[in-house]
């Protein structure tokens, strides 16, 4: 029996060869396809898995249990995470589901699922859980069909970009699965691309494709720079984050990403929303209303995001993680390739290079986004106790996790949704502060860590 643990804010992850056996991932196939059904008015489900080494195990086990209950399956191969959105959309499919352990260690595997225009997450994922528990499923005879996704996904991303000026790029896939296909949209676009790790190997013999990580990027910085090229691209193993580095080798961050492309986007649509999250820079949402924009601050995680888009009508979301969400000139889903083609039309358009994209902005000091292990029953409590503390002390904010606005500057404790790890972010006007604020936040959590192990 799947553990209900596995069964997230947002998708469906665990260990695959312990926590994801395939007689379970069959009834796991048979609860998402009854839920699909019963939500979406239709049977025809999109299935695509990224390049991990049990993808195409689970993918079988998935989809002998949503045949066995009436699904019409078709299956678009190993593809990025986006190539499905985008297939569910063109298709017009009544849901699907990515098999994909996205940035999570390779032994990890786990389910993305769409409903209609929605992705699954909080109570609908609950949902799922209770109809396996209950065995409450469908029952019918399903299809299973192939088709090539990945050629439309291309055509249409390609066709938006006429760059004038040519520029030259150097991108790293890390052996996940956007190489072959970024690999595509290079070659019908006007850009001189060196391409690293573009194999897909679940393996990941050369990193892993995580670009929030500043080791992950050692051989992009370095490449960037021997060549001189304009800036560096990389991405996640699932291909819907992006991380990027300015030509001089400096990490561009996903919220300063966000900054960038919401500049762009403001000269066009005055007055736009964007949406951020806690983990995003104070100077990021100063910026977007400095420029006359209007940014709001969220919650983490991409199911979160994209339904807070559809509230709001934001143009842009975006995330510290590398997830960007265009609904200007897009279909408003996380999609790491169609970033980067972005990011690609800006600098070229502009004649300047990427680090002058940020000309202007106030220098902050920030730290990356800091992962903590910590054991999945504890952590929520953690956090909790922690927020407490500094209630009474600092100004808080608890959309999700709690943030602390010390005087020049924050910090940031809050649970993952996807593993077992708390996430710190600190940002400061000096380094000394930073520091500072850094020490403080992490003495109050091993105080409360240390309390919470006396008294279990």
């Amino acid at each position: 029996m799947l553990k209900p643990a596995i069964f997230r804010e947002y998708d469906i992850r665990g260990v695959a060869d312990i926590e994801l056996l395939s007689p379970d991932v069959e009834q796991l196939g048979r609860g998402l396809g009854t839920y699909l059904r019963r939500h979406s008015g239709g049977a025809n489900i999109n299935v695509g898995r990224d390049c991990r080494l049990s993808s195409t195990r689970l993918r079988d086990a998935l989809v002998r249990g949503l045949l066995a209950v009436g699904c019409n399956v078709t299956d678009i191969g190993t593809v990025p995470t986006p190539v499905l959105y985008h297939s569910a959309q063109n298709l017009n499919a009544h849901g699907a589901i990515m098999i994909t352990g996205s940035h999570n260690p390779s032994e990890y595997n786990g389910f993305k699922s769409v409903c209609g225009a929605s992705t699954l997450h909080g109570e609908a994922i609950q949902e799922v859980l209770h109809i396996i528990q209950r065995g409450d499923f469908d029952t019918g005879k399903g299809t299973l069909t192939t088709t090539d996704a990945v050629t439309p996904y291309v055509n249409e991303i390609a066709a938006q970009f006429k760059l004038d000026r040519r520029i030259k790029i150097v991108a790293d896939a890390g052996n996940g699965t956007a190489g072959p296909v970024i690999h595509r949209i290079f070659e019908k676009i006007n850009v001189d691309a060196t391409e690293l790790f573009f194999e897909m190997d679940g393996h990941f013999p050369n990193h892993h494709p995580d670009p929030t990580v500043p080791a992950n990027l050692v051989a992009l910085i370095a490449k960037v720079r021997e060549i001189g090229a304009d800036f560096g691209l990389a991405f996640d193993g699932d291909s819907d984050r992006i991380g990027a580095v300015d030509e001089h080798g400096n990490v561009i961050y996903g919220d300063l990403l966000l900054l960038i492309y919401a500049r762009e986007i403001l000269q066009r649509k005055p007055g736009a929303t964007f949406i951020g999250e806690v983990k995003c820079s104070q100077v990021m949402y100063d910026q977007i209303a400095k420029l006359g924009g209007n940014g709001i601050m969220y919650k983490t995680g991409h199911s979160l995001i994209k339904a807070k888009m559809q509230e709001e009508h934001a143009e842009l979301a975006g995330e510290m993680s590398g997830h960007m969400f265009f609904a200007d000139r897009y279909r408003g889903y996380d999609d790491a390739l169609y970033s980067a083609c972005r990011l690609i039309e800006i600098v070229s358009k502009s004649g300047q290079p990427l680090s002058a994209q940020l000309a202007g902005v106030p220098k902050m000091v920030s730290t990356p986004e800091i992962r903590v292990d910590c054991p999945d029953d504890i952590k929520f409590d953690l956090v909790q106790r922690v927020a407490q503390h500094f209630k009474s002390k600092y100004k808080t904010l608890d959309i999700d996790g709690v943030r602390v606005l010390f005087p020049d500057g924050w910090g940031l404790l809050r649970a993952s949704n996807t593993q077992p790890v708390l996430v710190m972010r600190f940002e400061a006007a000096s380094e000394h502060l930073l520091k500072q604020y850094q020490s403080e936040v992490e003495q109050v959590l091993e105080a409360a860590r240390t309390t919470g192990a006396r008294n279990s």
